[in-house]
């Protein structure tokens, strides 16, 4: 496994070919050293959430796992978006646009009660396609 890769919190790969496809596991902005890219607390205790920085930080973990198997974010077909609050929907779309366009990944948006931490605002999982030279 890369160096690069946060460790999986549970027995299951980041990605998997199959068949012509890799499929990405669900991904957050957790970061190799566990911290969790767009969540702050300052020194009174007070937590600050960022879905902009967290929806970069997916992405680009996404981006990241796919290189493992020699593929990138072009090669992505479909995307699945967890999203703990709807509310956050605008911020994560703005960023999700900044990425991928209308030739882009298939994408479903869905909200979820929560997630693995109660600092992650947003998962995504995908499906690459693996061309042939």
């Amino acid at each position: 496994m890369s160096q690069q890769l946060v460790t999986p919190r549970g027995r299951f790969p980041h990605v998997k070919v199959a068949n012509g496809f890799a499929f990405v596991s669900g991904t957050s902005s957790r970061r190799v050293d566990n911290t969790i890219a767009g969540a702050s607390a300052d020194a009174m205790g007070t937590t600050t959430l960022d879905i902009r920085v967290q929806t970069r930080e997916v992405i680009e973990n996404i981006g990241t796992i796919l290189a493992t198997v020699g593929l990138g974010l072009q090669d992505l077909v479909q995307v699945t978006t967890y999203l703990v609050n709807m509310n956050d929907f605008g911020g994560y779309n703005e960023v999700y646009g900044e990425y991928f366009d209308e030739t882009g990944p298939t994408r479903t948006t869905v909200a979820v009660h929560q997630l693995p931490h109660p600092h992650l605002l947003i998962e995504m999982q995908a499906v690459a396609v693996v061309r042939e030279n």
